[in-house]
């Protein structure tokens, strides 16, 4: 069993005063106070500690290094590992008045060399750099020569093989420690297992690191697991839950992306699709509207969402089964980054794990993947599995996967704790006569026809097979036939059935099948609880105070501006800043300045505008200005 490497004692160097730390925080981002771990992992890096933190998506795991360097006047180079997430780090900084640069492919010569001069007169106080550009010999020359040697790597989990998004240019950094002497090397990620945890120490060779692990759970997502039984209509009506919001859909084939989002366009939604396959001027393209809020829905591979830094993601929704709880918990954590409540909907179906078993083995094949990784691959999609078919609170589920207890009896939260889902009334004869109709059948048909049958539907199949005549059939036709597809594949999910491999798989009873059928076990079937879904917990007080009309106004003025200055939306202010200017309605430049997320240089840029803004929209609605609370 692999653990997490020990803590160093405290570090012998003072720490700088903190009032320096929160007032570095104040000018450029607007925050009068730290979230939890930030001030462990800013003091590593000041005082050139290696560490590994992990910290989740929206837990303010890029403040921990970018402070660091405004504090002591130093530069710092951030390892990261696409060109989009580079440009949308520097845009945010450089918006605050940050001095932030990047070197990347995308640049021509003239624009490399410039911020090469701009780091030899100390001009920035983070660079970031891709894996290839960091270890090639003539920028470590130029580093050394430049005396950098703090290095952030984000994004950390593509370094290990047994992480959810592997990247074998990450491999290279494990040469950063002999390539650099007396380099200080901190890791960041939003999502590690202990395994990965120790994977990432050990490849990036960190010396006695300090690790800070923080908590999993994103009490502002409300989780929800659905049976898959028509897609197209299912991810439609979570989608008009939020009508012109943020919203990123994933599939797990490309084809499947483009079908949706053609149909989804049809609706009436604006929405593109996005993956692997495209031209890269197409990605772009996608990308660059989605940020600019051009675009509301994203219909994606995985391959779309690390580059993303769009902070008011109010939905995501997984039409197919993600590969393992990790990829789960990194594309859910795409949503509600800027803390506000937001809506994770998975689309089940274990057809899935079938097709994705398949594709496991096939790329492991193509890549060459040694055995011990394809099984623990395998054992990753089992978890994942067991977590879309459980019946435990998704929010401890989730937590007590990444080896941390979850403190809530009741999440308030998802499907399960909402009390959205019910028991099926005399569900061990219900699962009786549907493994007696996949025995009547002679175990050989698939889901799709034993649910025909059953149904009483009138099929050319069926009555090629005779299956009219069976005892069983007609045996559940008052069921709808949504919800008895369900509970088949519950069966499957409990064991209760197998399905064979290949293309055409067919339902195949087992022995726990039989004690079933004879009596010898009783079973549990749950469905989906008519009407609207229920208010989470989190949600409730979310918009408490808020003017939603002046918040709207806001959203359009924030358009605006972003269009005029060539940068996206969430850059200007996200959305948790507009609602709070919308609650508190500031009259005043120091009115303004206390509203979090508003700093130096935004108090000075768009101060002005926003409070015109305000005031003539109060003025015009009458309604109140300063509003303490």
């Amino acid at each position: 069993m692999t653990t997490d490497p020990q803590p160093l004692t405290p570090a012998p160097r003072p720490m700088p005063e903190p009032d320096s730390i929160l007032a570095t925080v104040r000018r450029y981002w607007g925050f009068d106070t730290l979230r939890p771990l930030q001030a462990e992992a800013i003091g590593a890096a000041l005082e050139r500690r290696d560490a590994l933190i992990v910290l989740p998506t929206g837990g303010g795991k890029s403040l921990c290094y970018q402070v660091p360097p405004a504090v002591t006047g130093r530069t710092d180079l951030v390892v990261s590992p696409l060109i989009a997430l580079m440009k949308d780090q520097v845009d945010g900084l450089r918006a605050c008045g940050y001095p932030a640069a990047a070197l990347n492919s995308g640049m021509d010569l003239d624009d490399l060399r410039a911020v090469e001069r701009g780091m030899a007169e100390d001009q920035y106080r983070l660079v970031f750099v891709a894996p290839e550009r960091l270890l090639a010999p003539r920028f470590l020359d130029w580093l050394e020569r430049a005396g950098v040697r703090d290095f952030a790597v984000d994004e950390a989990h593509c370094i290990s093989h047994w992480g959810h998004d592997f990247r074998p240019e990450y491999r290279q950094l494990a040469e950063l420690k002999a390539r650099v002497p007396g380099a200080s090397v901190r890791a960041y990620t939003a999502t590690a297992t202990q395994r990965v945890r120790a994977d990432i120490a050990a490849q990036l060779q960190l010396e006695d690191p300090l690790v800070l692990v923080g908590t999993f759970d994103r009490p502002n997502l409300t989780y929800r697991v659905v049976p898959r039984v028509d897609t197209r209509p299912q991810v439609l009506e979570i989608l008009r839950r939020h009508t012109d919001q943020a919203a990123i859909v994933y599939c797990l084939s490309r084809r499947d992306t483009e079908a949706l989002a053609e149909w989804l366009v049809t609706q009436g939604l604006r929405a593109a699709h996005y993956h692997a396959g495209l031209e890269p001027a197409e990605r772009r393209r996608t990308q660059e509207a989605f940020a600019e809020e051009r675009l509301d829905i994203v219909v994606a591979t995985v391959a779309f969402g690390m580059g993303i830094d769009r902070s008011d993601v109010r939905c995501v929704v997984h039409a197919g089964l993600p590969k393992s709880l990790e990829h789960y918990q990194q594309e859910t954590g795409r949503a509600g980054r800027d803390g506000l409540e937001a809506e994770c909907v998975l689309l089940y179906s274990p057809a899935d794990v079938v097709r994705l078993e398949r594709l496991l083995e096939r790329s492991a094949v193509e890549a060459d993947t040694s055995a011990e990784v394809l099984d623990a691959s395998r054992d990753l999609l089992r978890h994942m599995q067991r977590f879309a078919g459980g019946l435990a609170c998704r929010h401890r589920a989730l937590s007590e996967h990444f080896d941390q207890a979850y403190p809530r009896d009741n999440c308030g939260a998802c499907d399960v704790c909402l009390n959205e889902v019910e028991g099926v009334t005399d569900a061990t004869v219900t699962a009786q006569k549907i493994l007696s109709c996949v025995a009547r059948s002679g175990e050989g048909f698939g889901v799709m026809h034993i649910v025909d049958i059953l149904a009483g539907a009138e099929t050319d199949r069926i009555r090629q097979w005779h299956h009219d005549r069976l005892s069983t059939y007609g045996l559940l036709a008052e069921v709808p036939r949504k919800a008895l597809t369900a509970m088949v594949h519950q069966l499957l999910d409990q064991r209760l059935l197998e399905r064979t491999p290949g293309d055409r798989p067919v339902l195949k009873l087992n022995a726990a099948s039989w004690a079933v059928l004879r009596g010898q076990r009783s079973v549990g079937l749950v469905q989906p609880k008519p009407g609207p879904v229920a208010k989470a917990r989190f949600d409730e007080g979310s918009w408490e105070g808020v003017d939603k009309g002046l918040f709207e106004s806001l959203r359009q003025l924030r358009r605006s501006l972003a269009e005029a200055r060539g940068v996206p939306p969430y850059i200007i202010f996200g959305d948790a800043t507009l609602r709070e200017l919308a609650r508190r309605r500031p009259s005043s430049a120091a009115g303004f300045a206390t509203v979090r997320g508003v700093g130096q240089k935004k108090l000075e840029d768009l101060g002005p505008l926003f409070l015109a803004h305000i005031r003539q929209y109060c003025e015009e609605n009458g309604v109140g200005l300063d509003v303490r609370g």
